[in-house]
């Protein structure tokens, strides 16, 4: 029994993991702090503010890189 991540490239299973995670944590993390806040506008403020927006788009990114990489990793080298 072959696995169908073991024909795919492994760059390409990294985007793939690593866009869907970035996608999902989005969406999680952002309606989290609206419900925590209770406000649309105090989560633009703490999240795409003029100081804080960098932080908050690196924190993706690089969640998403290392989950792309680690199950990228897993379903290529690891799973038989």
């Amino acid at each position: 029994m072959s696995s169908q991540y073991k024909d795919v490239s492994f760059l390409h299973l990294t985007i793939k993991f690593g866009a869907g995670f970035l996608v999902l944590f989005s969406i999680v993390k952002i309606g989290l702090k609206i419900i925590r806040t209770g406000s649309f506008d105090l989560m633009i403020a703490e999240y795409f503010g003029p100081e804080t927006w960098y932080k908050f788009i690196m924190q993706l990114f690089l969640g998403a890189l290392f989950y792309g990489l680690f199950m990228a990793g897993y379903y290529k080298f690891i799973k038989k």
